[in-house]
């Protein structure tokens, strides 16, 4: 799916690889990008267009569905960390991460798919983490395991009305959300997202960001001839 003189929406795109996207969108050739976040971002190219949106609020998600009826990228980039503990975190702050991270991601999804159908197919791009495929403490690897499930099987639901939907990988971003990590390496943002508009752009249904993700991504089983259960 190529960028140029097409419509983009970027959720979570005031701060860190949200930024990225819209600016990297507008180098593209994008003809008009919707910037989307929780709140309002100023922007000094004309073809950027601010939107209020909370992607853990279905009212508002389908506000926005209806405010931008003409879009032909939808870049699910918002999410969160928190619950650092299954076990003892509050059972609330574990719901805001899978309501931002996998419940945010279908709801948009869900919300734009007509509108991708209506012109021509488009693509979606879900921002996952290498953290899909390694389990670790806490709600956030969870719920990136859970995205690549969901775009996973959103992708075979999306193909029948021509959908590209390309699933990210990558191991830390140097942005504000990772600033409190420490002890591991972080990708520059720029970088990152100008990998995962290549894999759009050359139709790809997976970007694998850098080595670490890639060596992680190729532990996996690649078994695909067992017999399912049932």
């Amino acid at each position: 799916m190529h960028i140029n003189g097409h419509t983009v929406l970027v959720t979570g795109a005031s701060s860190g690889l949200g930024v990225e996207f819209v600016t990297q969108a507008l180098g593209r050739g994008a003809a008009k990008v919707y910037a989307a976040a929780r709140r309002e971002i100023n922007h000094a190219d004309p073809r950027v267009v601010p939107m209020r949106l909370d992607v853990t609020e279905p009212d508002s998600i389908a506000a926005s569905a209806k405010a931008a009826p003409d879009v032909d990228i939808l870049i699910n980039n918002a999410g969160i960390l928190g619950g650092s503990s299954l076990l003892t975190s509050p059972i609330s702050e574990i719901r805001d991460v899978f309501d931002t991270n996998v419940f945010g991601v279908l709801e948009m999804t869900r919300s734009f798919a007509p509108t991708l159908a209506s012109r021509g197919g488009g693509a979606v791009v879900d921002i996952a983490s290498v953290l899909s495929w390694i389990a670790a403490p806490g709600a956030y690897s969870s719920s990136k395991a859970a995205l690549w499930g969901l775009t996973n099987s959103l992708r075979a639901e999306l193909a029948t009305q021509g959908t590209q939907v390309l699933g990210a990988h990558l191991s830390y971003a140097a942005t504000p959300m990772t600033e409190g990590v420490t002890d591991a390496p972080k990708l520059a943002p720029d970088m990152v997202v100008g990998q995962i508009l290549d894999a759009l752009e050359e139709g790809a249904d997976e970007a694998i960001v850098d080595d670490i993700t890639a060596a992680v991504r190729a532990s996996l089983s690649t078994n695909t001839t067992a017999a399912l259960p049932g």
